[in-house]
């Protein structure tokens, strides 16, 4: 059984963050695929609850006249995965949100939802790092606009202050245009399983033969989602070859705070690292308009 012991709809945003004004103690719930299963286990106790998935300005995505996209919070994945915007530009970030989940909770969890639950295997995460995503994050004071990198502070932590609501994801066009994009999610079972490793890649080329940008987003690799700053800076202006990305992927694990679980192993998971990078980056390659690496 649930313990629920307050209920509130809210309509639009101004009214979500008046109610988590007046009541601090609420737990914003939209999908609820990640709260109800927290509530199951008792980690929420004698829970207030605060539904927002009444606010329609929420749902959807856009593209502006300068080439931003904008997700709304209450984007399902079953949208993102279906929407011409995502599709035509960020293929890569429909990849990552059909590896979530089964069919039912794709239709109902959201973007947002999976973002603020702050978990390092969060199908959007790794690849929102590498597309150097915005969050817009609203309160009945105003609004600001954070890197999603700043976002995530530890296991399950976020910088989302009290009365906060995730509004908006943002990503700007220098961060996708001209890119090429792959996610691999492994895990245990092919569907419905939470990863063992995910990683995204982007990777913008020159002249058919040379990395102009590389850009690496790892989850589960560390207490939350990251990026491979060393293994990021070698590969700008490096030849396309097996030797470079071979390379590229031995140094994505240098920036990895991998740990042994039930899952896998600290050195199983740093070798899923180095592997899925090498797989990941050389599938981008072809979509960024380069020639197949072997």
């Amino acid at each position: 059984m649930f313990n629920i012991q307050e209920y509130f709809e809210a309509a639009t945003v101004e009214e979500a963050t008046a109610l988590l004004a007046a009541h601090p103690g609420l737990t914003v719930i939209a999908g609820g695929t990640d709260v109800l299963i927290k509530m199951h286990h008792g980690r929420i106790a004698k829970a207030g609850l605060l539904s927002i998935r009444g606010i329609k300005s929420l749902e959807g995505i856009l593209k502006l006249e300068d080439g931003t996209i904008v997700i709304g919070a209450l984007t399902t994945f079953t949208r993102i995965i279906n929407d011409p915007v995502i599709r035509a530009h960020i293929p890569v970030l429909a990849e990552a949100a059909a590896s979530m989940g089964g069919p039912q909770i794709r239709n109902v969890a959201t973007i947002g939802g999976n973002i603020c639950n702050g978990a390092t295997s969060a199908d959007s995460a790794s690849t929102l790092f590498a597309l150097n995503a915005r969050l817009k994050l609203q309160d009945n004071q105003g609004q600001r606009v954070v890197p999603i990198q700043e976002f995530y502070l530890g296991p399950g932590r976020v910088d989302l202050k009290p009365g906060e609501l995730l509004a908006e994801i943002i990503i700007t066009p220098e961060n996708y245009r001209g890119y090429g994009g792959h996610y691999i999610k492994f895990s245990q079972r092919r569907a419905m399983d939470i990863a063992t490793l995910g990683v995204a890649v982007l990777c913008k080329i020159k002249d058919g033969t040379t990395f102009a940008d590389v850009r690496i987003g790892l989850g589960v690799a560390g207490p939350t989602p990251l990026r491979c700053p060393e293994a990021e800076a070698y590969a700008s202006g490096q030849p396309i070859s097996a030797a470079t990305i071979a390379a590229i992927g031995r140094l994505a694990v240098k920036a990895t705070q991998a740990r042994t679980s039930w899952r896998a192993s600290k050195e199983y998971r740093e070798h899923l690292v180095a592997e899925l990078t090498e797989r990941a980056l050389k599938a981008a390659v072809v979509k960024a308009g380069g020639r197949e690496v072997a």
